[in-house]
Formats: C-alpha cells, sequence, structure tokens
C-alpha cells in the first residue's frame, strides 16, 4: 500500500496543481487500524474521489501502531471546508460510515500547507527513502 501513496504523490505533480495540502493525522482506538484501513481503502477513499476531492495519500502510520494518515489536495481553504463539510453531510456517510469511523478515533489533527511541487518532491523522496 505505501508504494501506491508514493505513486499517487509522482502523478498529482502532472496534475493541475492545487495551492493547499491537508494532512490528516489520526490516532485510532487500539485493535482498530486494520478495519479503519479496510474501510477508508474499500469506502471512504472512493467516495472522496467521487466527490471530487484529490486523495494524494492515506494509510498506516509507520511510526504508531493506532496511527493512520490522509493527505488531500484543495484549490483553497474555502474549497477545503465546502467539500469536507458536503461529503459528510451526504446520506451515503451518515448511512455507511460516519458511526463506525468516528467510534474507530480517539482523537485527529488537520494541518494545511501550501501546495507546491517542490513540497509533492520533497514528499515523494521522503516516501521512498522511508520504503527503500
Amino acid at each position: 500500500m505505501q508504494n501506491n501513496a508514493v505513486l499517487n504523490l509522482e502523478e498529482s505533480m502532472t496534475e493541475p496543481a492545487g495551492r493547499l495540502l491537508e494532512m490528516r493525522l489520526f490516532t485510532l482506538h487500539p485493535g482498530t487500524r486494520e478495519e479503519f484501513h479496510r474501510i477508508s481503502r474499500d469506502g471512504t477513499i472512493p467516495m472522496m474521489r467521487r466527490y471530487d476531492i484529490e486523495v494524494l495519500a492515506f494509510g498506516p502510520s509507520l511510526n504508531n501502531d493506532d496511527g493512520y494518515y490522509l493527505l488531500r489536495g484543495f484549490d483553497s481553504e474555502e474549497d477545503r471546508v465546502v467539500r469536507s463539510q458536503a461529503i459528510y453531510a451526504t446520506e451515503e456517510w451518515e448511512q455507511n460510515y460516519d458511526k463506525p469511523v468516528g467510534d474507530m478515533i480517539a482523537s485527529y489533527q488537520t494541518a494545511v500547507l501550501p501546495r507546491s511541487p517542490e513540497l509533492l518532491v520533497r514528499l515523494t523522496r521522503s516516501a521512498q527513502v522511508s520504503h527503500a
């Protein structure tokens, strides 16, 4: 799975660049990460992509048994807020993901940073080094 995350970062550099990256770092309740990843991979990530949210990378943290990350790209802070609120308000999210995903998350942090081709190159290099 980790190599796919690197590939997604590399592919995103050839697409029109958004101006922001959003990084979410989740701390999950012990013993729930495998199920959280399954739901993300098979459900929430494809849903986000159907709603035109650019998911660049996601997966289990390498340094925390209860950690998980999600990296998404947006055109602006307003775009980030509007798209996020819209997806979480859908019937699909409410019926399929809100409770099970919410119950697995102990806490999370969101960092928003400027997006540039240089940053994506650095992230890609860091991911490649960590997987060598």
